[in-house]
């Protein structure tokens, strides 16, 4: 069988990043493997990218440092950490600045990662951001974090850059350490690339170009809106009103969207699939992305149970095929390699 390149992709969507957290849990569970072992390529954006960071960042004896259950022990103890509740800032936030303070975030992001850089990844990852003064997408590579030290920065940073979604959170300015590069004003990746499969399998085209090699994506989604705007509310909103809405839209039509070009990329009816998406639907109540209460994260972690079970064929054949991949991939190894 031919090599298979295997990417990993996680969309954006903030605390309902708990649901792709426990869905790589049950991954792990079932095959008894790290998911940075499984894996070729992982790309997140936002809190996908900040679940990306945490499966691939080392301890001291090069394993993991967090497996996937403690990625979702993370939305669970710390959400109201990132996301106080705190009814007067949030009401004088519609007005003037963020929604959320930086100091819950990044002092979560700085106490999980510590000074890991990002060319420590224990498997090659892809994070998107947007630089606000350069105009354009940001895409942070471990590979190219690897070979040149001006691409390489900190992990917290990186994830803090991919999840600062405007309006919830402010910009994060990072200065390289080479006095001569100028700094990135970044925002939320999820701008342009909620759902980072697509950038994810371009990234693989680009790197592996062998016409027989295969590629396996699995992309794993934060939860589908159901919640609808009806006319006669929108055509009275302004610019206060829309400022929420309309990024849930766009977050959440960019998402499906990725997903519809896969399905066409991707031969989804061959056997075995190239493509595989798990997605569940919220309920209106539940699909906010900073609804840190204790109901809602039970009501998202019960939106990653029906995946499982409703999706228990694929996820059994994407497990298979992933321990098969690294296996396959172990016996062709260089003997000490």
């Amino acid at each position: 069988m031919n090599d298979c390149v295997r990417i990993l992709s996680i969309d954006g969507g903030g605390i309902r990043g708990i649901i792709p957290a426990m869905l790589l849990a049950e991954i792990e569970r079932r095959t008894g493997r790290p998911i940075a072992s499984m894996f070729d390529l992982i790309a997140g954006t936002s809190t996908g990218g900040l679940l990306s960071l945490g499966l691939v960042v080392g301890d001291d004896s090069g394993k993991p440092r967090f497996n996937a259950s403690d990625m979702v022990a993370l939305y669970r103890d710390e959400a109201q950490t990132i996301f106080p509740r705190n009814f007067f800032k949030q009401a004088l936030a519609t007005f003037a600045g963020p929604k959320y303070p930086d100091v819950g975030i990044d002092g979560v992001l700085q106490s999980r990662f510590g000074s890991a850089r990002l060319k420590d990844a224990l498997t090659d990852v892809l994070i998107t951001s947007y630089d606000l003064e350069r105009g354009e997408a940001i895409l942070f590579k471990s590979r190219e974090a690897k070979l040149d030290s001006h691409q390489d920065f900190p992990m917290w940073q990186v994830a803090r850059g991919t999840s600062a979604a405007p309006t919830y959170f402010s910009p994060i300015k990072i200065v390289p350490d080479d006095p001569n590069s100028p700094y990135l004003a970044l925002i939320d990746g999820g701008v342009y690339a909620n759902n980072p499969a697509l950038t994810a399998y371009a990234e693989a085209v680009k790197h592996h170009l062998e016409p027989d090699t295969r590629i396996l994506v699995v992309s794993l989604g934060t939860g589908a809106l159901t919640h609808r705007i009806s006319y006669e509310d929108a055509v009275r909103w302004g610019a206060l009103e829309w400022a929420v809405p309309i990024l849930n839209i766009l977050f959440d039509e960019g998402s499906a969207g990725v997903d519809r070009v896969m399905r066409r990329l991707l031969d989804v009816a061959c056997d075995p699939p190239a493509y595989y998406r798990f997605q569940g639907d919220l309920d209106p109540s539940d699909d906010a992305m900073d609804n840190a209460s204790p109901e809602n994260i039970h009501a998202l972690q019960n939106v990653a149970e029906s995946i499982i079970q409703d999706q228990a064929e694929a996820l059994d054949a994407v497990c298979a095929r992933l321990v098969h991949d690294a296996e396959e991939k172990t016996k062709k190894a260089p003997a000490g390699g």
